[in-house]
């Protein structure tokens, strides 16, 4: 029931969920107030006295008080409220839905609306003052307006951040800022906000950049490259202005390169990069061949024996007690010497065996001088297995489908890894004879093997801390499984004052408790992998998950925040397609990003109207790199790289 109450009968509710404030959003509250009045109502519920006790507006109230206190409005003013009645439990779950369901504007949202009130005739001071906000804040929101449009869009789709955005905001040119966000949508490395503000205030290139020396002066001015110079300036200072242009030229240039190289060292492909270095995501999803350094030469052989016998003989020198102090300083400084020269013969370059030159590759860096150079490391594209003679030969592609991580982001591939760990932990928690079985396997498998090879768990007791510092997802339902295992371990051998005496605290523990710990103690080694390729790999995980017969299900559920927001729109809707066909995709094609991933989440929890089929689909729905199964079985790749907008758009226009 619609009640106006006068504001002096309102009092705040002690079962109201909010507990702490923002000062600065409660002075922005109160200037709103005061500048439109109550937009939105108090809900109320009856107390003693004709009291009427708030309990979804506390803020408001406050707000409405200070505002009363200061004389803006009168003592005797009236509030609109809803009147509910009920338990106290419903009355507390209507003040945190309240809360709870409140979403805090996108700051596109925020700056187009502050673009209208101003064209409208309102000064940057007069919409401050009317949200109770500083006239800086205003400004910033509004330079987000004047954005290029694509960078604008990216921002409301949430496929950048704020800061992102203000960094594009840096230089008022929107075609400079249009050429940055397309320039960095191919980039493989991380794109942080400063890295976005040094290439648009960037808007020329030393002579001297490495792009600009391999490229060359001529080549550069006889495409219509421009140079600007000042007094002082020479060849390696000038400026050279078209950017976009050396770029272009520079990439044909490394390409011819590639090419060059391939045919000279009979390779299938050398693929080249404007970077000095090979980083992580060019070679995600290939298999590193293996390679042996090229053979010693008679003399260098005979060098290195000769290099090895100076040292012996100088070290002797440190090792005796009667050297003295200057044959002490001299054999340390012939030391480093002779290893550098040791060193210098033993970091030779690998050779690749001929008959796997046909499947090869390698990468192309541009280095700091200008000069395309080869990384002395060899991949494949296709699968590769240990022959019995210890040899390595690539498969077929087509005869193993392979998971990849696709186009997600790394943070979110991280995340995922973790709580797909935190799954995998819970379970191997509870079945100490795999644990057992787990842990001496890995010992044992230790011994004797290349240390470089990627490992599926510390097993030395500490807790493999994961690829994102200070994440947790406590609503979890498997981290929660695990804190509570953790809780209720028996830690009455803690008491112990020695070692000695913990030990045997420890062995008079029942086998139920020790079997307990045993499984904490290896289960909380594993480290954060998920079912695709690259960093995130771990086969013998595979394996215990299909051991253990985890349906992961049933202890994760993808929600907005940690999944469909952190996705293209078109990976939702591939999701929905899963879940419910074309006649699903049909219903969400069209929502912007922000009400899909809410919808996905509501439909992906089960809490939705709909078909019993589609529910069943939708409950039973994760990402495939979320699941775990045989590494050897061949699975669809559901995690490739997602449908691009148009194809997006075919889907919708097909499914209406």
């Amino acid at each position: 029931m619609i009640q106006s109450i006068p504001l002096k009968k309102l009092i705040s509710s002690p079962r109201n969920v909010r507990k702490t404030n923002d000062v600065l959003a409660d002075l922005q509250l109160r200037a709103d107030i005061a500048a439109r009045g109550l937009l939105q109502n108090l809900v109320v519920r009856k107390a003693t006295r004709g009291k009427f006790e708030v309990e979804a507006g506390g803020r408001r109230l406050a707000a409405l008080q200070a505002l009363v206190e200061e004389g803006t409005l009168p003592k005797n003013h009236e509030v609109t409220c809803l009147v509910i009645e009920g338990e106290e439990s419903e009355v507390r779950e209507a003040s945190l839905a309240e809360n709870f369901q409140r979403l805090a504007m996108n700051p596109a949202d925020e700056a187009q609306a502050f673009a209208a009130i101003v064209e409208a005739g309102a000064s940057t001071e007069d919409v401050a003052r009317r949200f109770g906000l500083t006239v800086r804040f205003v400004e910033g929101r509004l330079r987000l307006a004047g954005l290029a449009p694509c960078v604008f869009e990216a921002l409301a789709e949430g496929a950048i951040t704020l800061d992102m955005a203000k960094a594009y905001g840096a230089i008022s040119d929107i075609d400079r800022q249009a050429h940055v966000y397309a320039e960095l949508q191919d980039a493989w490395y991380q794109v942080t906000p400063d890295t976005i503000r040094r290439m648009v205030l960037d808007a020329t290139v030393r002579g001297s950049d490495p792009r600009a020396v391999l490229v060359g002066r001529e080549a550069y001015l006889a495409a219509g490259g421009r140079i600007e110079r000042e007094l002082f300036d020479d060849e390696a200072s000038e400026s050279w202005i078209d950017v976009a242009l050396l770029e272009d030229l520079a990439q044909k240039a490394m390409d011819d390169a590639a090419k060059s190289v391939a045919e000279e060292h009979g390779l299938a492909w050398v693929r080249p990069t404007l970077g000095n270095y090979v980083s992580h995501d060019l070679v995600e999803g290939l298999n590193r061949l293996p390679c042996e350094p090229a053979p010693l030469s008679e003399q260098e052989a005979r060098e290195l024996s000769d290099l090895e016998a100076d040292y012996d003989r100088t070290a002797a020198i440190l090792e005796d007690e009667d050297s003295d102090e200057s044959e002490i300083a001299k054999a340390e400084e012939e030391l480093v010497s002779i290893d550098r020269a040791m060193r210098d013969l033993h970091d030779r370059p690998p050779v690749l065996a001929d008959e796997l030159k046909s499947e090869a590759g390698a990468f192309l860096v541009l280095s700091r001088n200008g000069e395309p150079a080869m990384v002395p490391q060899f991949y494949t594209d296709a699968e590769v297995i240990d022959t019995d003679d210890g040899a390595v030969e690539p498969v077929d592609a087509g005869a193993v489908t392979k998971r990849k991580s696709g186009a997600l982001s790394q943070r979110l591939l991280d995340e995922l890894a973790m709580q797909r760990r935190d799954i995998l932990a819970i379970h191997l928690a509870n079945d100490p004879a795999l644990a057992l079985d787990f842990m001496v396997f890995t010992l044992a498998d230790a011994d004797g093997h290349d240390w470089r090879a990627k490992k599926a768990s510390t097993l030395v007791g500490s807790v493999a801390s994961g690829p994102v510092a200070g994440f947790e997802a406590k609503d979890a339902p498997a981290s929660a499984a695990l804190a509570e295992f953790a809780a209720s371990l028996d830690e009455s051998w803690r008491a112990g004052e020695t070692d000695v005496e913990r030990f045997e605290r420890f062995r008079a523990l029942s086998d139920e408790a020790r079997s307990a710990w045993l499984g904490h103690v290896v289960s909380r080694t594993l480290v954060a992998s998920l079912a695709c390729e690259g960093d995130r790999s771990a086969p013998l995980h595979e394996i215990l998950g299909s051991l253990l017969e985890i349906e992961t299900a049933h202890w994760w559920r993808p929600t907005a925040a940690n999944f469909f927001d952190r996705v293209a729109k078109a990976r939702t809707l591939e999701a929905l397609d899963a879940a419910g066909g074309p006649e699903l995709v049909s219903r969400y094609a069209g929502s912007k990003k922000a009400e899909l991933a809410s919808a996905a989440e509501r439909i992906f929890s089960g809490n939705f109207i709909g078909e019993a089929d589609v529910k069943t689909r939708a409950g039973a729905w994760v990402p495939e790199i979320m699941c775990f199964g045989s590494p050897e079985e061949p699975v669809e790749d559901e995690t490739a790289a997602p449908v691009e907008d148009e194809t997006a758009n075919e889907i919708a226009e097909q499914a209406a």
